[in-house]
């Protein structure tokens, strides 16, 4: 799936499933090295668990980042499921 991003640096998530497994996420813009963290750090969670550990994290001033960013797009793809 992928997922455009809204006020963060990052313009898109790519993700990929299996059931309601991270098999890959992968971003477009923002900050590479963090971002392949948080790629790495959430391959094999449940969506569930991922949107539970993100859901909220703010970015400096702005409303949202690019964890949360993830958190939403995986809701959507869990409320689709």
């Amino acid at each position: 799936m992928l997922y455009k991003t809204s006020g963060t640096c990052s313009q898109m998530i790519e993700i990929e499933m299996d059931g309601d497994k991270i098999s890959s996420v992968a971003f477009t813009g923002g900050c590479n090295g963090n971002l392949q963290g948080i790629s790495a750090l959430v391959k094999g969670m449940t969506a569930e668990d991922a949107i539970a550990r993100l859901k909220g994290i703010k970015c400096g001033f702005k409303s949202t980042s690019c964890p949360d960013q993830l958190a939403v797009a995986l809701e959507k793809i869990m409320a689709n499921a």
